[in-house]
């Protein structure tokens, strides 16, 4: 197999301009490049890059047409399905981090704590929220979740 690793996510904002402040100033992506591609209607696109330098968000203006999944909710309330369910970040403090991003106009939805998943039990701290643009975005501190690798029987 050829993957390497997850490339990029793309995502289609409302508010381009608040969305590339969202992720550059609560979150310190930084943007690496920046286009137009009026065959797409596209007007604005950015590729923002990750702190850590390896995975992007690609963000477009409202009215480019891309290829998408699921549908546009037509209101905030109203839950949009597709196959892209939320975004995850590993972060140094997920308290932090989520502090960091309500105070940049997201929105809470699960409050920082911590969990036990599965069997044998595997220990997270996470918490989860809602961009300004709408995306579910999960804080998650750094988890080695490869536990097939450590216990036999799987």
């Amino acid at each position: 197999m050829n993957i390497k690793g997850l490339a990029h996510v793309a995502i289609q904002a409302k508010d381009y301009s608040a969305t590339i402040r969202f992720y550059t100033e609560a979150l310190g992506f930084k943007r690496g490049h920046h286009w137009s591609l009026p065959s797409f209607q596209i007007k604005e696109a950015s590729m923002l890059i990750s702190p850590d330098g390896r995975t992007c968000l690609e963000i477009f203006d409202d009215e480019a047409v891309i290829p998408a999944q699921g549908k546009k909710a037509r209101s905030e309330d109203e839950v949009a399905y597709g196959a892209m369910l939320h975004l995850a970040f590993y972060v140094d403090d997920v308290d932090e981090a989520f502090q960091t991003a309500i105070a940049h106009g997201a929105k809470p939805y699960v409050e920082p704590g911590n969990l036990a998943l599965g069997e044998p039990p595997l220990p997270i701290r996470n918490a989860l929220l809602h961009s300004p643009n709408g995306e579910v975005i999960e804080f998650i501190q750094d988890v080695d979740f490869d536990v097939e690798s450590r216990y036999s029987g799987f």
